[in-house]
Protein backbone atom coordinates (compact mmCIF):
# COMPACT_ATOMS: atom_id res chain seq x y z
CA UNK A 1 0.00 0.00 0.00
CA UNK A 2 1.48 3.34 -1.08
CA UNK A 3 0.27 6.40 0.83
CA UNK A 4 0.76 9.93 -0.48
CA UNK A 5 0.14 12.82 1.92
CA UNK A 6 -0.34 16.41 0.75
CA UNK A 7 0.48 18.94 3.45
CA UNK A 8 0.54 22.72 3.24
CA UNK A 9 3.67 23.80 5.11
CA UNK A 10 6.86 22.21 6.34
CA UNK A 11 6.82 24.54 9.40
CA UNK A 12 4.15 22.50 11.20
CA UNK A 13 6.42 20.60 13.57
CA UNK A 14 3.81 18.39 15.26
CA UNK A 15 2.58 17.10 11.93
CA UNK A 16 6.19 16.12 11.26
CA UNK A 17 6.14 14.11 14.49
CA UNK A 18 3.08 12.21 13.30
CA UNK A 19 4.58 11.73 9.83
CA UNK A 20 7.70 10.28 11.46
CA UNK A 21 5.55 7.85 13.43
CA UNK A 22 3.72 6.84 10.25
CA UNK A 23 7.07 6.21 8.58
CA UNK A 24 8.30 4.16 11.56
CA UNK A 25 5.18 1.99 11.70
CA UNK A 26 4.45 1.69 7.98
CA UNK A 27 6.31 -1.55 7.38
CA UNK A 28 4.12 -3.31 9.98
CA UNK A 29 1.14 -2.47 7.75
CA UNK A 30 2.98 -3.38 4.52
CA UNK A 31 2.86 0.28 3.55
CA UNK A 32 5.12 3.12 2.52
CA UNK A 33 4.44 6.80 3.18
CA UNK A 34 5.58 9.86 1.24
CA UNK A 35 4.68 13.49 2.07
CA UNK A 36 4.42 16.40 -0.35
CA UNK A 37 5.07 19.62 1.59
CA UNK A 38 3.70 22.39 -0.63
CA UNK A 39 5.61 25.31 0.90
CA UNK A 40 8.12 26.17 3.60
CA UNK A 41 5.81 28.25 5.82
CA UNK A 42 3.05 30.87 5.74
CA UNK A 43 3.30 34.64 6.01
CA UNK A 44 1.34 34.83 9.27
CA UNK A 45 4.17 32.88 10.92
CA UNK A 46 6.94 35.17 9.65
CA UNK A 47 7.32 36.74 13.10
CA UNK A 48 7.86 33.30 14.61
CA UNK A 49 11.18 32.87 12.82
CA UNK A 50 12.46 30.24 10.44
CA UNK A 51 11.07 26.69 10.54
CA UNK A 52 12.83 24.46 13.02
CA UNK A 53 15.44 22.06 11.71
CA UNK A 54 14.52 18.97 13.69
CA UNK A 55 15.57 15.33 13.30
CA UNK A 56 12.19 14.07 12.07
CA UNK A 57 12.53 10.92 10.03
CA UNK A 58 10.11 10.57 7.14
CA UNK A 59 10.12 10.73 3.36
CA UNK A 60 9.06 14.11 1.95
CA UNK A 61 9.54 16.62 -0.85
CA UNK A 62 9.36 20.41 -0.47
CA UNK A 63 7.64 21.65 -3.62
CA UNK A 64 8.13 25.42 -3.16
CA UNK A 65 10.75 26.97 -0.89
CA UNK A 66 8.67 30.04 -0.04
CA UNK A 67 5.49 31.13 1.78
CA UNK A 68 2.42 29.24 0.68
CA UNK A 69 0.59 32.50 -0.12
CA UNK A 70 3.19 33.14 -2.82
CA UNK A 71 2.46 29.89 -4.68
CA UNK A 72 -0.21 30.27 -7.37
CA UNK A 73 -3.01 27.74 -7.76
CA UNK A 74 -1.90 26.70 -11.29
CA UNK A 75 1.65 26.13 -10.02
CA UNK A 76 0.38 24.01 -7.13
CA UNK A 77 -1.83 21.95 -9.43
CA UNK A 78 1.01 21.25 -11.86
CA UNK A 79 3.40 20.23 -9.10
CA UNK A 80 0.91 18.09 -7.20
CA UNK A 81 -0.40 16.29 -10.27
CA UNK A 82 3.12 15.56 -11.53
CA UNK A 83 4.20 14.12 -8.15
CA UNK A 84 1.05 12.03 -7.74
CA UNK A 85 1.43 10.55 -11.21
CA UNK A 86 5.08 9.75 -10.53
CA UNK A 87 4.39 8.18 -7.11
CA UNK A 88 1.23 6.28 -8.14
CA UNK A 89 -0.31 5.95 -4.66
CA UNK A 90 -3.09 3.62 -3.57
CA UNK A 91 -4.47 6.23 -1.18
CA UNK A 92 -4.16 10.02 -1.05
CA UNK A 93 -4.44 12.07 2.16
CA UNK A 94 -5.40 15.73 1.69
CA UNK A 95 -5.11 18.15 4.58
CA UNK A 96 -8.01 20.40 3.59
CA UNK A 97 -10.95 20.80 1.24
CA UNK A 98 -10.67 24.58 0.83
CA UNK A 99 -7.70 24.64 -1.57
CA UNK A 100 -8.68 24.58 -5.28
CA UNK A 101 -5.42 22.80 -6.10
CA UNK A 102 -6.15 19.98 -3.65
CA UNK A 103 -9.74 19.73 -4.90
CA UNK A 104 -8.42 19.37 -8.44
CA UNK A 105 -6.00 16.69 -7.27
CA UNK A 106 -8.84 14.86 -5.52
CA UNK A 107 -10.92 14.81 -8.71
CA UNK A 108 -7.99 13.38 -10.67
CA UNK A 109 -7.32 10.81 -7.96
CA UNK A 110 -10.94 9.61 -8.01
CA UNK A 111 -10.87 9.34 -11.80
CA UNK A 112 -7.67 7.30 -11.46
CA UNK A 113 -9.11 4.86 -8.92
CA UNK A 114 -7.07 6.26 -6.00
CA UNK A 115 -8.79 6.29 -2.61
CA UNK A 116 -9.00 9.73 -0.97
CA UNK A 117 -8.94 10.59 2.74
CA UNK A 118 -9.42 14.17 3.97
CA UNK A 119 -8.02 15.47 7.24
CA UNK A 120 -10.06 18.31 8.69
CA UNK A 121 -9.93 20.68 11.65
CA UNK A 122 -13.03 22.75 10.80
CA UNK A 123 -15.88 23.16 13.27
CA UNK A 124 -19.32 24.77 12.83
CA UNK A 125 -18.29 27.86 14.84
CA UNK A 126 -14.70 28.60 13.78
CA UNK A 127 -15.89 30.77 10.87
CA UNK A 128 -19.04 32.48 9.62
CA UNK A 129 -20.93 29.90 7.56
CA UNK A 130 -23.10 30.57 4.50
CA UNK A 131 -25.61 28.27 2.84
CA UNK A 132 -23.89 28.31 -0.56
CA UNK A 133 -20.48 27.69 0.94
CA UNK A 134 -21.76 24.80 3.04
CA UNK A 135 -23.49 23.28 0.00
CA UNK A 136 -20.29 23.44 -2.03
CA UNK A 137 -18.31 21.97 0.86
CA UNK A 138 -20.74 19.07 1.15
CA UNK A 139 -20.28 18.34 -2.58
CA UNK A 140 -16.49 18.32 -2.20
CA UNK A 141 -16.37 16.03 0.83
CA UNK A 142 -18.84 13.64 -0.84
CA UNK A 143 -15.95 12.62 -3.12
CA UNK A 144 -13.79 11.41 -0.21
CA UNK A 145 -13.67 7.82 1.00
CA UNK A 146 -12.77 8.61 4.60
CA UNK A 147 -11.84 11.33 7.08
CA UNK A 148 -9.35 12.04 9.84
CA UNK A 149 -10.69 14.61 12.34
CA UNK A 150 -8.90 16.73 14.92
CA UNK A 151 -11.60 15.94 17.45
CA UNK A 152 -15.26 15.41 18.26
CA UNK A 153 -16.55 18.83 17.06
CA UNK A 154 -14.86 18.27 13.69
CA UNK A 155 -16.35 14.79 13.34
CA UNK A 156 -19.83 16.04 14.25
CA UNK A 157 -19.50 18.88 11.72
CA UNK A 158 -18.70 16.42 8.94
CA UNK A 159 -21.74 14.34 9.85
CA UNK A 160 -23.85 17.52 9.62
CA UNK A 161 -22.49 17.93 6.09
CA UNK A 162 -23.61 14.44 5.11
CA UNK A 163 -20.65 12.20 5.98
CA UNK A 164 -21.56 8.73 7.25
CA UNK A 165 -20.27 7.96 10.77
CA UNK A 166 -18.41 4.89 9.48
CA UNK A 167 -16.37 7.17 7.20
CA UNK A 168 -14.81 8.86 10.25
CA UNK A 169 -11.64 6.78 10.33
CA UNK A 170 -9.89 8.74 13.11
CA UNK A 171 -12.01 10.91 15.39
CA UNK A 172 -9.21 12.49 17.45
CA UNK A 173 -5.88 13.08 15.72
CA UNK A 174 -4.75 16.45 17.14
CA UNK A 175 -1.55 15.58 18.96
CA UNK A 176 1.76 17.03 20.15
CA UNK A 177 4.96 15.31 21.23
CA UNK A 178 3.86 14.74 24.83
CA UNK A 179 7.05 13.04 26.00
CA UNK A 180 9.44 15.62 24.58
CA UNK A 181 7.44 18.55 25.98
CA UNK A 182 7.19 16.99 29.46
CA UNK A 183 10.92 16.29 29.50
CA UNK A 184 11.80 19.93 28.76
CA UNK A 185 9.24 21.12 31.31
CA UNK A 186 10.56 18.88 34.08
CA UNK A 187 14.14 19.94 33.38
CA UNK A 188 13.12 23.59 33.78
CA UNK A 189 11.07 23.22 36.97
CA UNK A 190 13.99 23.17 39.47
CA UNK A 191 15.06 26.66 38.39
CA UNK A 192 11.52 28.08 38.40
CA UNK A 193 11.88 30.33 41.46
CA UNK A 194 15.24 31.69 40.38
CA UNK A 195 13.99 32.40 36.85
CA UNK A 196 10.89 34.13 38.18
CA UNK A 197 13.02 36.38 40.38
CA UNK A 198 15.39 37.07 37.48
CA UNK A 199 12.49 38.20 35.28
CA UNK A 200 10.64 39.97 38.11
CA UNK A 201 7.63 37.63 37.88
CA UNK A 202 5.12 36.77 40.63
CA UNK A 203 5.33 33.30 42.22
CA UNK A 204 2.10 32.17 40.48
CA UNK A 205 1.07 32.97 36.92
CA UNK A 206 -1.55 32.43 34.27
CA UNK A 207 -0.07 32.08 30.78
CA UNK A 208 -1.26 32.52 27.20
CA UNK A 209 0.87 31.14 24.36
CA UNK A 210 0.27 32.05 20.73
CA UNK A 211 -0.13 34.87 18.25
CA UNK A 212 -1.04 38.28 19.59
CA UNK A 213 -4.00 38.68 17.24
CA UNK A 214 -7.55 40.01 17.52
CA UNK A 215 -9.26 36.62 17.26
CA UNK A 216 -7.33 35.44 20.32
CA UNK A 217 -9.42 37.77 22.53
CA UNK A 218 -6.47 38.91 24.62
CA UNK A 219 -7.91 42.31 25.55
CA UNK A 220 -10.76 40.47 27.29
CA UNK A 221 -8.27 38.19 29.02
CA UNK A 222 -6.30 41.14 30.40
CA UNK A 223 -9.48 42.87 31.59
CA UNK A 224 -10.71 39.65 33.22
CA UNK A 225 -7.37 39.11 34.97
CA UNK A 226 -7.26 42.66 36.34
CA UNK A 227 -10.85 42.36 37.59
CA UNK A 228 -10.16 38.95 39.19
CA UNK A 229 -7.16 40.37 41.06
CA UNK A 230 -9.25 43.27 42.30
CA UNK A 231 -12.00 40.94 43.52
CA UNK A 232 -9.39 38.86 45.33
CA UNK A 233 -8.08 41.92 47.14
CA UNK A 234 -5.54 42.81 44.43
CA UNK A 235 -3.30 39.93 45.47
CA UNK A 236 0.23 40.50 44.27
CA UNK A 237 1.18 36.82 44.09
CA UNK A 238 -0.51 36.19 40.70
CA UNK A 239 0.57 37.44 37.28
CA UNK A 240 -0.40 37.00 33.63
CA UNK A 241 2.19 36.10 30.99
CA UNK A 242 1.59 36.54 27.27
CA UNK A 243 4.12 34.52 25.28
CA UNK A 244 4.16 35.39 21.59
CA UNK A 245 4.15 38.09 18.96
CA UNK A 246 1.73 39.43 16.40
CA UNK A 247 -0.15 42.41 14.97
CA UNK A 248 -1.90 43.31 18.23
CA UNK A 249 1.25 43.55 20.34
CA UNK A 250 1.31 47.37 20.38
CA UNK A 251 -2.39 47.67 21.27
CA UNK A 252 -2.03 45.05 24.01
CA UNK A 253 0.93 46.82 25.57
CA UNK A 254 -1.02 50.09 25.45
CA UNK A 255 -3.90 48.41 27.29
CA UNK A 256 -1.53 47.08 29.94
CA UNK A 257 -0.08 50.57 30.43
CA UNK A 258 -3.53 52.18 30.53
CA UNK A 259 -4.65 49.78 33.27
CA UNK A 260 -1.46 50.28 35.24
CA UNK A 261 -0.86 46.54 35.14
CA UNK A 262 2.80 46.57 34.05
CA UNK A 263 3.92 44.74 37.20
CA UNK A 264 1.42 41.89 36.83
CA UNK A 265 0.89 41.49 33.04
CA UNK A 266 3.96 40.92 30.90
CA UNK A 267 4.55 40.18 27.23
CA UNK A 268 7.41 37.72 26.86
CA UNK A 269 9.53 37.26 23.72
CA UNK A 270 8.39 34.56 21.34
CA UNK A 271 10.04 31.16 21.67
CA UNK A 272 10.47 28.14 19.37
CA UNK A 273 7.94 25.44 20.24
CA UNK A 274 10.53 23.16 21.85
CA UNK A 275 11.44 25.92 24.33
CA UNK A 276 7.86 26.85 25.24
CA UNK A 277 7.79 24.32 28.12
CA UNK A 278 10.65 26.25 29.74
CA UNK A 279 8.29 29.24 29.99
CA UNK A 280 5.31 27.07 30.95
CA UNK A 281 7.44 26.01 33.91
CA UNK A 282 7.26 29.62 35.16
CA UNK A 283 3.46 29.51 35.13
CA UNK A 284 0.65 27.51 36.71
CA UNK A 285 -2.46 27.69 34.50
CA UNK A 286 -2.80 28.01 30.73
CA UNK A 287 -5.56 30.27 29.38
CA UNK A 288 -6.79 30.14 25.76
CA UNK A 289 -9.55 32.78 25.42
CA UNK A 290 -9.99 32.68 21.62
CA UNK A 291 -13.08 33.87 19.77
CA UNK A 292 -12.21 31.44 16.97
CA UNK A 293 -9.88 28.44 17.22
CA UNK A 294 -10.26 25.25 15.14
CA UNK A 295 -8.41 23.27 17.85
CA UNK A 296 -5.72 24.91 20.03
CA UNK A 297 -2.64 22.67 20.22
CA UNK A 298 -1.19 24.84 22.97
CA UNK A 299 -3.77 23.23 25.25
CA UNK A 300 -2.27 19.83 24.41
CA UNK A 301 1.17 21.27 25.20
CA UNK A 302 0.16 22.62 28.61
CA UNK A 303 -1.67 19.42 29.55
CA UNK A 304 1.36 17.36 28.49
CA UNK A 305 3.24 19.41 31.10
CA UNK A 306 0.62 18.59 33.73
CA UNK A 307 -1.05 22.00 33.88
CA UNK A 308 -4.69 23.01 34.45
CA UNK A 309 -6.29 24.87 31.54
CA UNK A 310 -8.96 27.55 31.08
CA UNK A 311 -10.37 27.35 27.56
CA UNK A 312 -12.96 29.24 25.54
CA UNK A 313 -15.84 27.12 24.25
CA UNK A 314 -15.00 28.40 20.75
CA UNK A 315 -11.84 26.29 20.79
CA UNK A 316 -12.25 22.97 19.03
CA UNK A 317 -10.26 21.14 21.68
CA UNK A 318 -12.57 22.04 24.57
CA UNK A 319 -15.03 19.10 24.37
CA UNK A 320 -12.28 16.49 24.10
CA UNK A 321 -9.57 17.89 26.37
CA UNK A 322 -11.28 19.89 29.11
CA UNK A 323 -13.38 18.26 31.81
CA UNK A 324 -15.02 21.26 33.40
CA UNK A 325 -14.06 21.51 37.06
CA UNK A 326 -11.70 18.51 36.86
CA UNK A 327 -8.67 19.65 34.86
CA UNK A 328 -9.76 23.24 34.28
CA UNK A 329 -12.72 25.29 33.10
CA UNK A 330 -14.58 26.07 29.88
CA UNK A 331 -16.14 29.51 29.44
CA UNK A 332 -18.17 31.47 26.92
CA UNK A 333 -16.05 34.31 25.46
CA UNK A 334 -19.24 36.30 24.84
CA UNK A 335 -19.65 36.42 28.63
CA UNK A 336 -16.38 37.90 29.96
CA UNK A 337 -17.60 37.63 33.54
CA UNK A 338 -17.29 33.83 33.15
CA UNK A 339 -13.58 34.18 32.39
CA UNK A 340 -13.12 36.47 35.38
CA UNK A 341 -14.83 33.88 37.59
CA UNK A 342 -12.58 31.09 36.26
CA UNK A 343 -9.42 33.06 36.97
CA UNK A 344 -10.66 34.06 40.41
CA UNK A 345 -11.09 30.40 41.42
CA UNK A 346 -7.35 29.93 41.01
CA UNK A 347 -6.35 33.24 42.59
CA UNK A 348 -8.43 32.70 45.73
CA UNK A 349 -7.31 29.07 46.05
CA UNK A 350 -10.69 27.39 45.46
CA UNK A 351 -9.29 25.46 42.48
CA UNK A 352 -6.83 22.66 43.29
CA UNK A 353 -4.05 23.24 40.75
CA UNK A 354 -2.14 20.07 41.57
CA UNK A 355 -5.17 17.77 41.31
CA UNK A 356 -6.28 19.43 38.07
CA UNK A 357 -2.79 19.07 36.63
CA UNK A 358 -2.83 15.34 37.33
CA UNK A 359 -6.14 14.97 35.49
CA UNK A 360 -4.70 16.93 32.54
CA UNK A 361 -1.81 14.45 32.35
CA UNK A 362 -4.21 11.51 32.41
CA UNK A 363 -6.41 12.93 29.65
CA UNK A 364 -3.61 13.92 27.30
CA UNK A 365 -1.90 10.54 27.57
CA UNK A 366 -4.52 9.23 25.15
CA UNK A 367 -3.52 11.86 22.56
CA UNK A 368 -0.09 10.60 21.51
CA UNK A 369 1.66 10.50 18.10
CA UNK A 370 2.06 6.72 18.30
CA UNK A 371 -1.65 6.15 18.95
CA UNK A 372 -2.75 8.52 16.20
CA UNK A 373 -0.30 7.09 13.65
CA UNK A 374 -1.57 3.56 14.28
CA UNK A 375 -5.19 4.70 13.89
CA UNK A 376 -4.33 6.53 10.67
CA UNK A 377 -2.61 3.49 9.18
CA UNK A 378 -5.57 1.32 10.14
CA UNK A 379 -7.80 3.87 8.41
CA UNK A 380 -5.72 3.77 5.23
CA UNK A 381 -5.97 -0.02 5.22
CA UNK A 382 -9.74 0.17 5.68
CA UNK A 383 -10.38 2.47 2.71
CA UNK A 384 -8.13 0.52 0.36
CA UNK A 385 -10.08 -2.64 1.09
CA UNK A 386 -13.48 -1.15 0.29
Amino acid sequence: MKILIVHNILWAHYKATVFSELHRLASSYKAEVHVLQIAQSEQSRALLGKPDQLPDQYSYELLFDTYIEQVSTPAKIRALVARMRAYRPDVLLLTGYYDPAQIALMVLAKLSGIKVVIQTESTPVDQVRSGLKEWFKSRVIAMADGFFCFGTPQANYLIQLGVRPDQILVAQNAVVDNAKLRQVYEQARPTRTAKQAEQNLPPANFIYVGRLAAEKNLTALIDAFVQARQKAGNRANWGLLLLGDGPEKGAIQAQIDRLGAQDSVKILPNQPWYRVPQTLALADVLVLPSLSEPWGLVVNEAMACGMPVVVSDRCGCAPDLVKNGQNGYIFDPARPEELTSCLLRFIDGHADRQAMGRVSSEIIAHFSPDTVAREMLAGFVKVTRT
